[in-house]
């Protein structure tokens, strides 16, 4: 796949081509605080260049500056009153300075460089994919491979997940493995409930497409348009892939899992600030306990304070993210694989904007952040190796970072089968396949939050940030120094302590823990 991001996908995949399918029925679920669509008219109309515009949030404000909006060219695709973001599409070259003028109006913005025609993830590589051979070779060598005492029975593909093992989620799995009361959103490309690891555990009535930047629930519309959009699908299998004799198996088995689809259905698979707000919202009035987001939002790396495009898409899915939030959702993200310090004085950005001709920058992380990932209350991931170390492209950053997970590092080789030191996990048609990256990273945290949900059900989304850090193993800084391709050059600087430093944080989660 072209393009694929720094942060968005840092995976390699290896898909098992297993053809079995499941149907599931369709549970129409309304929204307690639904957002309004626009008029027929208005969703007709599709200008050039798609806006957010950032409100107050009463009803007079918002009227107010919906007329606005109107007349300085603009049509209204959706408003967003809990929140106070208006989704625009405009044609007029203008409508974003002219819509900062607007009394009420706390930012404004274009969400991308590029017209609406043209359209990621944080994974690392290529997939590579397993064969029907290598299926049939891997479960026929997993049959004598070695059960850790505690856990459950292994499925067919577990020997090669040794990131299970590392973070105590196959012994976690023999106590609880997670509530079905408890539901983990991914929010990405789609997820495909069709695949047999998925079906037991996919809630189709917490599912949606939100790309337009309005939900759309038509039964299927989460799915991903092609195997290429194949990031969330194996997102949702680290998380809760069922123990079911088939495959492989996720952090928590017993958890629910839904999909809402914001990447754009073209090749780029842009992630746009109007589909992650709406994937937000959504998830917030359907009682999703947890949101997985393993991509940042396109077309900026970071976005920075001082650049109104840049301040109003960090302030539009900010508020989405703080809404979910209040409403009880632990949102987690995965914190990018540049391997930059986010705790630098200064980072150079060569990649944005992306969906039209980056520029190279030199940014102040204090000032511009990566969204969702350090935006307020989010749990910040980075991505560990079989070593428990550090990833080699892995973000990190001393005070940014909240913990760390298993997010595959090639140069870190475990003791498996297949001797793979990526990610195992499902892909569309009923396939398996190996990726890294911090995008894997991130749903092993949301696994074990399910998990800490399904033990503690009362907790509210700081509770459940405090226990996932509680609850973590941390390494502490590495006595040797950082050089992962063994090459002679220091790659990466930790700072901090044994409690809590760059490199991971509070520590590395524990499944095992948290279902104690």
């Amino acid at each position: 796949m072209a393009h694929l991001r720094s942060r968005r996908r840092l995976a390699l995949a290896v898909p098992v081509a297993l053809s079995l399918t499941a149907s599931l029925g369709f549970l129409p679920s309304a929204a307690s605080a639904a957002p309004r669509a626009a008029s027929a008219a208005e969703a007709q109309d599709a200008p050039t260049m798609s806006y957010v515009v950032n409100t107050k949030t009463d009803r007079h404000t918002i009227a107010q500056v919906q007329r606005s909006i109107t007349a300085a060219g603009g049509t209204v695709v959706m408003t967003y009153d809990q929140i106070g973001v208006i989704v625009v599409r405009s044609a007029n070259p203008d409508f974003g300075s002219t819509i900062r003028k607007t009394p009420g109006v706390d930012s404004a913005g274009a969400t991308r460089t590029a017209p609406l025609t043209a359209s990621g993830t944080t994974d690392v590589g290529a997939a590579q994919y397993l064969s029907k051979d290598e299926v049939a070779q891997l479960t026929k060598a997993a049959k004598t491979a070695k059960q850790t005492k505690g856990s459950v029975p292994l499925e067919p593909l577990e020997a090669n997940q040794w990131d299970l093992r590392a973070i105590g989620a196959d012994k976690a799995a023999a106590i609880n493995p997670g509530s079905a009361k408890v539901t983990v959103a991914v929010i990405d490309t789609g997820v495909d409930d069709t695949h047999p690891n998925l079906a037991p555990n996919f809630s189709a009535a917490q599912s949606a497409n939100c790309v337009s930047g309005k939900a759309d629930t038509t039964y299927g519309s989460w799915r991903p348009v092609d195997a290429d959009h194949y990031h969330g699908t194996h997102v949702a299998g680290e998380i809760a892939a069922a123990r079911n004799g088939t495959g492989v198996a996720g952090v928590a088995p017993g958890v629910r899992v839904s999909g809402i689809t914001v990447a754009q259905p073209d090749e780029n698979q842009w992630f746009y600030a109007e589909s992650v707000v709406c994937a937000f919202v959504f998830a917030a009035d359907h009682d999703v306990q947890i949101t997985n987001n393993s991509y940042y939002v396109d077309p900026w790396k970071y976005n920075c304070r001082d650049e109104a495009d840049q301040k109003a898409i960090a302030d539009a899915v900010n508020r989405a993210q703080l809404y979910a939030q209040g409403k009880g959702t632990l949102n987690v993200a995965s914190a990018g694989n540049s391997n930059h310090d986010l705790a630098a004085k200064s980072i150079i950005d060569d990649s944005s904007p992306n969906d039209t001709t980056p520029v190279s920058r030199t940014i102040d992380p204090k000032k511009c952040l990566d969204a969702p990932a350090q935006l307020p209350g989010v749990v910040t991931v980075a991505a560990t190796g079989v070593q428990n170390l550090k990833s080699y492209y892995s973000n990190y950053g001393h005070g940014v970072i909240d913990v760390a997970a298993p997010g595959g590092d090639k140069y870190q080789i475990p003791d498996t089968p297949s001797g793979n030191g990526r990610i195992l996990s499902t892909m569309p048609n009923g396939q398996y396949a190996y990726l890294q990256g911090t995008s894997m990273a991130a749903p092993h945290v949301a696994g074990v939050a399910a998990l800490l949900k399904s033990t503690h059900p009362k907790a509210t989304p700081a509770e459940l940030m405090a226990l996932l850090k509680a609850q973590a193993d941390n390494p502490g800084c590495p006595v040797e120094p950082y050089d992962p391709d063994g090459n002679g050059v220091v790659d990466s600087f930790c700072k901090g302590n044994k409690d809590h430093n760059g490199f991971y944080g509070s520590g590395i989660v524990n499944a095992l823990r948290a279902v104690k």
